[in-house]
């Protein structure tokens, strides 16, 4: 018992995947699943994290010596090559890679995933738009070995993007033999299955009970330390503390901030904590009214309790928001916050837009999320000095993601994070007017062409001017009610180690060790 304990790691998560395919679902279990089946063309390197010890995190920084100017690292690509005109990537891919199901790597995978993204219009359509590839005659295969990206004009993010979370590489010879004639695309085989280069292969899925993946002897790069993993749903965070704290697991995700404080000085488990990505705000839907007028949007931002929120309900987990991508991404500033708590500005606000008495609107939020209604009631509160009142409507998790999606609330909760590192990747993802991420309804030509600008010039300097600009236009037009930088916390056992923090906010099995 002891010695398959040692070998198996255990993971208390709120919910089983949705779907093994990133194409069908990015619910949280697929994304922190989905790195231990496939693999990706490139990753960032790693370096030690700043203020956690013994934890790694993406290197971010800039390095114009290296092709596509970032410190990458290969994964199946062994060496890649970025053309000076920024409109060409070419991949060298590792020989003697072989699949979950043995069959070997070649470029007609890359080729095929990519097909896939066109033809299914699923996240990748969003993938293949902000690479800058407009047909998938654009990638093209240039011998076993080798495929490049071909486009049009020059994109700076176009090497980095190949690394995304939703981005694997796809075994295109098993998803040929599991396709139908109703299921062209393999869809109903990936949802359950899994057809990649990854470390682990998929030993079960029963959906409302448990995942468990097993270590692949035949993995070209190094062996996971952990032979078996269970990743078992658990929907109650305090049942997942108990069997964290009892033993039962060794990681126990998405606890509430009064459960992860009371792990300090726990004898069988701790909370690593890192800065991260992650951003949690209000959408205030553009096309509802009042949320038409950017003064309305504004008032919102000045009677947002932010201070009261992190130190009460987020237990001093996170930092106020103060910018529209996470802080430590290249490019973003926090220069054009000005909606710091302020009550007497607010009621100006909405005197200026004509509504001096204020209005009534709905507040949408998770039920899933432990902390949403506690602080949609503060934020209920500090509406009520203004006039606004505010009836919050509580959604199952699955009802309120669809909500989120069709934008059917005039205000809805969310949290979330640009998972590519670029300040154009961040502005274009949740506020270019045609993204299917733009929740808000956010329409400004001006912010979409500067968004437009940052992504099509190889100039860093003009990359960064014009993503100054649009921070400056958006934070103007506030499309969000800020909250917080909420961080990244990990509740493990004391002997699990090796945690690496992505910038997608994803475990990776294959990262942990005990010791």
């Amino acid at each position: 018992m002891a010695q398959t304990r040692a070998k198996t790691l255990a993971i208390a998560a709120p919910a089983t995947p949705l779907s093994l395919d990133v194409e069908n679902s990015l619910s949280l279990g697929t994304i922190d699943t989905v790195g231990a089946f496939y693999d990706y063309l490139i990753e960032f390197d790693t370096i030690p994290d700043p203020k956690a010890p013994g934890v790694l995190r993406e290197n971010l920084a800039a390095d114009k010596s290296k092709p596509g100017g970032y410190n990458l690292r290969g994964k199946l690509a062994e060496k890649w090559e970025f053309s000076a005109d920024g409109k060409t990537a070419r991949f060298h891919l590792r020989k003697g890679v072989t699949s979950n199901h043995g069959n070997p790597l070649t470029a007609a995978d890359v080729k095929y995933t990519f097909d896939r993204k066109f033809e299914v219009k699923g996240a990748g359509a969003f993938m293949t738009g902000v690479m800058g590839l407009a047909s998938k005659d654009q990638v093209k295969v240039e011998g076993d070995h080798t495929v490049s990206f071909n486009i049009d004009k020059p994109n700076p993010i176009l090497m980095i993007v190949c690394g995304h979370l939703a981005n694997p590489i796809f075994d295109a010879k098993k998803c040929k033999e599991m396709a139908t004639a109703d299921d062209p695309w393999a869809r109903k085989y990936l949802d359950t299955n899994v057809a990649g280069f990854g470390p682990y292969a998929l030993k079960e899925i029963t959906r409302g009970q448990q995942l468990v993946a097993t270590a692949r002897p035949d993995y070209y790069g190094p062996k996971p330390y952990f032979e078996t993993v269970i990743f078992r749903e658990v929907p109650a965070s305090a049942t997942r503390l108990s069997l964290l704290k009892g033993g039962a697991v060794d990681i126990a995700q998405y606890l509430s901030p009064t459960e992860m404080k009371s792990l300090a000085g726990d004898p069988k488990a701790t909370l690593t904590t890192v800065d991260a990505s992650q951003m949690l705000w209000i959408i205030l839907n553009n096309k509802f009214k009042p949320f038409d007028n950017a003064k309305i949007r504004q008032a919102m931002n000045y009677a947002m309790p932010r201070d009261a929120i992190i130190a009460t309900i987020l237990q001093g987990f996170g930092v106020k928001q103060t910018g529209l991508m996470p802080p430590f991404y290249p490019g973003a500033t926090d220069k054009f916050f000005t909606y710091d708590t302020d009550i007497a500005k607010a009621r100006a606000l909405l005197k200026e837009a004509g509504l001096p008495d204020g209005f009534s609107t709905v507040l949408a939020y998770n039920a899933g999320n432990p902390i949403e209604e506690p602080i949609a009631i503060m934020y209920q509160t500090a509406l009520k000095e203004i006039g606004i009142k505010l009836e919050l409507k509580k959604l199952p998790a699955g009802t309120f993601f669809d909500s989120l999606t069709k934008r059917t609330e005039p205000m809805i909760f969310s949290l979330d994070a640009p998972w590519t590192p670029d300040p154009g990747f961040s502005l274009n993802l949740y506020f270019k007017s045609t993204s299917f991420v733009d929740f808000a309804n956010y329409v400004s030509p001006e912010a979409d062409a500067l968004i437009d600008q940052s992504l099509s010039t190889l100039v860093e300097a003009d990359r960064m001017a014009a993503v100054t600009k649009a921070q400056e236009v958006i934070m103007r037009d506030a499309p969000w009610a800020m909250i917080a930088y909420s961080g990244y916390q990990l509740a493990h056992a004391k002997d699990i180690k090796g945690l690496v923090y992505y910038t997608s906010n994803r475990l990776s099995f294959q990262d942990f060790a005990r010791g």
